[in-house]
């Protein structure tokens, strides 16, 4: 290898080297969240989900949902009923997920009482259902309500992420999600959340998200198996197991479907 060889391909390789820690110093936190904000989620889906509610003894409870999703151009539809188990048959969920700056509206169907009730703000971090889930964990996060904090990188599974902490800029942003403060784990290869720990504003009870199952579904990215705990210091208090399964995009699903006319009708 003559001298100028040796030369360019030295010149190359630091020039790559350059650019890669430029790339890898240049990912700032409030870009990775941009990033996981705007990730292709998929548009007018229709899947099953199972819910697993698991007390602190080991008791089980199962529900079974069909969910609807569909994109109103940066908004996102969604509409849910439990199938079972017969005591909440046609409960009736609806979420209008606002792109810009305004509050999501959220209903809830209870055919029992054949009444739709309007979740406040002030609702939002209660428990959906009975689940380590709350109804603002239903919905997207709106990127701009939080301050953002890369902490580290290292592996979970075998994959590469970023450990961001996100903090809430607003008290009423704590009271209407119930977290204080989370730490969010992405992939760096898919910007796919795939674990979380929220600090809850109730007392020193903490939640851990896991996405037990990832799955590639017509090209997107899905949580298929996601499991919510509830902790107070090392004592589990609750679990929840959501499994998605039958998971269809691009169906038939026209704007009007997700209205309170269709909620209240059920299934």
């Amino acid at each position: 290898m003559n001298m100028k060889v040796s030369k360019t391909l030295m010149s190359g390789l630091i020039l790559g080297l350059l650019s890669v820690s430029w790339q890898v110093q240049a990912i700032t936190a409030d870009e990775i969240a941009h990033q996981v904000d705007v990730r292709d989620t998929g548009d007018n889906s229709k899947f099953d989900m199972k819910m697993t509610l698991i007390d602190k003894r080991g008791h089980q409870r199962q529900r079974t949902m069909l969910n609807f999703s569909k994109k109103r151009g940066g908004d996102d539809l969604k509409l849910l009923f439990f199938k079972t188990p017969a005591d909440v048959r046609n409960t009736g969920f609806l979420t209008f997920d606002y792109d810009d700056d305004r509050d999501d509206d959220q209903w809830l169907y209870l055919p029992a009482l054949k009444k739709t009730k309007r979740i406040a703000s002030s609702d939002k971090s209660g428990s959906f259902m009975g689940s380590d889930f709350s109804y603002s964990d239903m919905t997207s996060r709106n990127i701009e309500d939080y301050k953002y904090k890369l902490v580290k990188e290292q592996e979970v599974g075998g994959h590469k992420v970023w450990v961001m902490e996100s903090v809430p800029k607003t008290k009423k942003t704590v009271d209407e999600t119930g977290y204080k403060k989370s730490w969010m784990f992405v992939r760096q290869d898919n910007f796919v959340v795939i674990r979380a720990l929220h600090l809850t504003s109730e007392g020193s009870k903490k939640k851990y998200m896991d996405v037990k199952k990832l799955e590639q579904i017509d090209g997107i990215w899905v949580a298929t198996e996601i499991e919510m705990k509830t902790m107070k210091g090392k004592e589990r208090l609750h679990t929840t197991v959501l499994s998605l399964s039958n998971i269809k995009f691009n169906q038939d699903l026209s704007e009007s479907y997700f209205s309170i006319r269709t909620l209240e009708k059920g299934l």
